[in-house]
């Protein structure tokens, strides 16, 4: 019998802390003015920005306001759910709001996959497709009962789309989200 390729992707450091949210808004200004932290980037991630969007592997529509920012070197992503049913809607029914994920960066999402696949882990949701060249793809791992904690792996784009806003006003920002 075949070995199993072993799932590696925890051999990266931990890239992204997301947090689901009640307002975005309200917890950016919290941040900064409380902490100081800044730089935040505002998108609306939705059907107008994804062109894959799953659930429980069936295609589905949803939104979600999200906020991009640094804790230092560690990006966190603010999500805010705004319709239809997501891992982040499951999240505040078993437990509130909170730190929801820890995000993964990959250089190949399919590959990636794969690997989760034959290690017998499903993916909860996924979204893809909010690059500017239509690439960048998420997915959140069915990890939460084994390790205490979803795991999302994440591609980036290579191009973002411009921030429907930046916290605080651009005079006093950096760019790294």
């Amino acid at each position: 019998m075949p070995a199993h390729k072993k799932l590696t992707l925890l051999d990266s450091s931990i890239g992204q802390l997301g947090f689901v949210v009640e307002n975005v808004d309200a917890m950016i200004q919290s941040y900064f003015e409380n902490f100081g932290i800044g730089d935040w980037k505002v998108y609306t991630y939705g059907p107008q920005l994804l062109s894959l969007m799953t659930y429980k592997g069936e295609p589905t529509s949803y939104s979600s306001r999200i906020a991009l920012g640094y804790f230092g070197s560690t990006r966190v992503e603010l999500i805010q759910p705004l319709e239809g049913r997501t891992v982040y809607s499951d999240f505040i029914e078993n437990h509130g709001y909170g730190l929801q994920h820890l995000g993964i960066y990959v250089q190949d999402m399919k590959s990636s996959l794969e690997i989760v696949k034959q290690q017998g882990i499903s993916v909860l949701m996924e979204g893809g497709g909010f690059g500017l060249d239509g690439d960048g793809h998420y997915a959140y791992l069915d990890t939460e009962k084994t390790y205490g904690i979803c795991y999302e792996l994440i591609q980036r784009p290579l191009r973002r789309h411009e921030p429907e806003s930046v916290y605080p006003p651009l005079d006093n920002a950096s760019s790294r989200a």
